[in-house]
């Protein structure tokens, strides 16, 4: 498993969430994590989900 990390940020850029996820893969991180994001009401929010060498895996603002 690798980890990445998914921040999500309130318009004033309060930070909302900043946790580590852990994926398979980069393909699996995306799908996978687009659904937690959604299950946390965060599908609105400005958000972002990178590996570990900072490439950018999901983005929303």
């Amino acid at each position: 498993m690798k980890t990445y990390r998914f921040t999500a940020f309130e318009k004033s850029g309060k930070t909302l969430f900043d946790e580590a996820w852990e994926f398979a893969d980069d393909v699996t991180a995306k799908t996978q994590g687009q659904q937690q994001v959604e299950e946390k009401g965060l599908a609105d929010q400005t958000h972002r989900l990178v590996n570990a060498a900072g490439k950018l895996i999901l983005f929303h603002s």
